[in-house]
């Protein structure tokens, strides 16, 4: 029975007929007590946030449940459901295809302002030398669509500067935050503000997040988004329906040589 136990090992639950404890706390003065920000961070973090804490989490939470139809996660769902799969499905296609480009700036943002923090130079030699080990292109900032700005990104630094009034957090990635958007603006000759992607990663950095708990977050929040739209379709119907109309067909490189 022994082997049979240790095979899995958590500290995140414990039970037994008749009981269930979370954390340590039993289910039951969880429920009606604790919201459901709270709740993800206490599922994965083991501790529980302080109020401004769970305020300025939850805001991020909020700002990133949905993209519209052409976000390429999003669309999977509904082209999911007219395949006839039901919700769980069509939500697992969706998250599924959040990857490294699709759903993983914030993840990347968070390991860029942690690669500043420990820089100990300047942040335009952080920058070179972050181009140089990573990519030319800097998560976080500017977007193809919301230009010039990303409308969510401000409203979430100005309440993580309420979260530093209230010593929910100290402020130092939002600070780096800043000064890579004005680095950026410098270099370019335009400005390249923060979006979406940049400013919850500020979020989960100065929270204490790691890196990687970013994307799972986003993904998260954007499974509320992947949900509505999902059923959103169910209830309008349509049949396999692919990510264009019909009437609409790919271009065919007839030239192009082959292997």
């Amino acid at each position: 029975m022994t082997d049979v136990a240790d095979w899995w090992r958590t500290s995140i639950i414990d039970m037994e007929p008749g009981r269930i404890e979370i954390r340590g706390t039993p289910i039951q003065d969880l429920i009606g007590n604790i919201g459901f920000p709270e709740m993800i961070w206490l599922m994965v973090r083991g501790d529980r946030p302080t109020p401004a804490q769970a305020r300025l989490f939850e805001a991020a939470l909020v700002s990133a449940v949905d993209h519209g139809p052409q976000a390429p996660s999003i669309a999977a769902a509904r082209m999911a459901v007219t395949c006839g799969l039901p919700l769980n499905n069509a939500m697992a296609s969706a998250v599924n295809m959040l990857g490294d480009v699709h759903g993983g700036a914030g993840e990347q943002a968070v390991e860029l302002y942690h690669h500043l923090d420990a820089h100990g130079g300047t942040t335009s030699d952080a920058l070179d030398d972050w181009i140089a080990q990573r990519s030319r292109i800097i998560p976080g900032f500017g977007h193809r669509f919301h230009n010039p700005v990303d409308p969510r990104a401000p409203r979430l630094m100005a309440l993580v500067q309420d979260a530093v009034e209230a010593d929910a957090c100290e402020g130092r990635f939002g600070a780096i935050g800043q000064a890579i958007e004005a680095e950026l603006a410098a270099r370019t000759g335009r400005a390249i503000p923060m979006n979406i992607d940049g400013a919850t990663a500020v979020i989960y950095a100065e929270l204490g997040f790691a890196p990687p708990l970013a994307r799972g977050l986003f993904c998260l929040s954007r499974s509320v988004g992947i949900l509505a739209h999902a059923w959103e379709q169910t209830q309008q119907g349509g049949r396999n329906k692919g990510p264009t109309p019909p009437s609409y067909l790919w271009t065919f490189d007839k030239d192009q040589p082959k292997d």
